[in-house]
């Protein structure tokens, strides 16, 4: 047992990865300040450093040793004491006390299902042990988690985890577990606080989070259309959006909500992965290219202007160039407004990492220079095709020229503009030029 320690006083989150490791970051460090524990500033030492980690890409563990090491000398460097180190997130859930064995460093190695006892764990680190708890447990993390205190403008909302798809390149069913959904009243709860504290758009998350099922207050079933329809009701909230979704899960009445919910935004986030069914089989997705297609026009005909945006695997084990050209040709007839393309990472423990017949890296580096080359060029033109289009943008933050703001728009473009409205304004623009990763717009003023 290493020798006792006072308790940190100044901690930082780093978080990496998804959305839904943003939201667990930002929770973990509400945790900790209800400790009395205080945020380290931008470029502050912190005595407790959590790294909040993701695994979905190769490499995910060595990167964490990486800035283990890094934390470690610049802290001698300095003749500092070393910071407390807490490993967090799917790689602490997928290495467990193997982090421990290999960096001495690490006093704390916590899960995504067990973050809620991260204060303990710190205490256990702190009287000379390590803490370690990457348990699953049956109940759920988020009743132990303080109130919401602080948001921003637009703000994350964690209300489903976990998978049960089995994808066979994906280690999320051995990191994050079985689909939960969280209560009803639980998700309302945290809505109205973070409203209460200034967020005017709130994004629902969850690994499938179409797949959010609960009961209402009357003890009706309600699907994520129905949350959203109540959520719909809460007094200055503006906007809803959700994201990420599985085909299989986008039901009737969520795809009518985005034309009848005046505060659900047109975007969609809605991953395919390949365009190719032989590959779609290998990769056990449960959905096929054209019925892929046939599910974007229902969406697109309840909401005209919606924006897709989607996820791309390329050189999953087994594909052929045909396989690739599928992918291109579901891709033209798609149209996004964005998307997210990878090389395929095996995983390992995952199916997909034993198969033969993996691709290599060159082929794999090709293809996807030319999907991304297609991507960028229609993520280009749905930005060309929104200019001249009135809207509200909501203010997030100041731009780097006096006067310039930046936000969102409805399908999810970032806006410049310049304009005096104060951050978390909705303000009425006209889009007046594109580029290919952002617009410039010109503020409406009443006559």
């Amino acid at each position: 047992m290493a020798a006792p320690r006072p308790l940190p006083r100044r901690f930082a989150v780093k978080s990496f990865g998804c959305q839904m490791n943003v939201y667990d970051g930002e929770r973990m460090g509400e945790l900790l300040a209800a400790q009395g524990m205080t945020p380290a500033d931008e470029g502050e030492a912190a005595d407790l450093i959590v790294l909040n980690t993701c695994h979905i890409r190769e490499r995910a563990a060595e990167k964490v040793f990486s800035d283990i090491g890094r934390i470690v000398k610049s802290s001698a460097e300095a003749g500092a004491p070393r910071p407390m180190i807490a490993v967090a997130g799917c790689v602490a859930q997928a290495e467990g006390a193997e982090i421990v064995s290999r960096a001495k460093s690490v006093d704390v190695v916590v899960g995504p299902q067990a973050y809620h006892r991260l204060p303990a764990l710190v205490a256990e680190a702190a009287a000379g042990g390590t803490g370690i708890d990457t348990d699953m447990p049956a109940t759920s993390k988020f009743g132990a988690l303080p109130a919401r205190r602080r948001a921003g403008p637009s703000a994350l909302l964690t209300v489903q985890e976990g998978c049960d798809k089995f994808c066979t390149y994906c280690v999320v069913p051995y990191t994050r577990g079985a689909e939960v959904s969280r209560p009803w009243g639980q998700i309302l709860d945290e809505a109205r606080a973070l409203v209460d504290n200034g967020a005017r758009e709130i994004t629902l998350l969850g690994q499938n989070v179409n797949a959010w099922e609960g009961e209402d207050e009357r003890g009706r079933v309600q699907g994520l259309d129905g949350l959203i329809c109540a959520l719909d009701r809460l007094p200055g909230l503006k906007r809803i959006r959700y994201t990420t979704s599985h085909p299989n899960d986008m039901r009737d009445g969520l795809i009518a909500a985005h034309a009848e919910v005046p505060s659900l935004m047109p975007f969609l986030h809605l991953p395919v992965q390949s365009g190719s069914d032989r590959i779609l089989r290998a990769m056990n997705r449960s959905h096929d290219a054209t019925g892929y297609l046939r599910l974007i026009e229902r969406v697109r005909a309840a909401r005209p202007d919606i924006a897709i945006s989607g996820d791309f695997i390329v050189g999953f084990p087994g594909e052929t160039e045909a396989d690739f050209a599928a992918t291109l040709d579901l891709v033209r007839e798609v149209r996004h407004a964005q998307a997210f393309s990878f090389k395929y990472s095996p995983r390992p423990g995952t199916p997909a990492a034993t198969l033969a017949d993996q691709v290599p890296p060159a082929i794999m580096d090709e293809r996807l220079q030319r999907l991304q080359a297609l991507l960028n060029a229609q993520q280009h033109a749905f930005n060309e095709a929104t200019r001249g289009r009135r809207t509200d943008v909501l203010i997030e933050r100041a731009g780097k020229r006096p006067g310039q703001m930046l936000g969102k728009s409805p399908w999810l473009q970032s806006v410049h503009l310049m304009t005096d409205a104060a951050i978390g304004a909705l303000v009425e623009v006209e889009i007046v030029s594109a580029g290919p990763n952002s617009v410039a717009a010109a503020e409406l003023v009443p006559a």
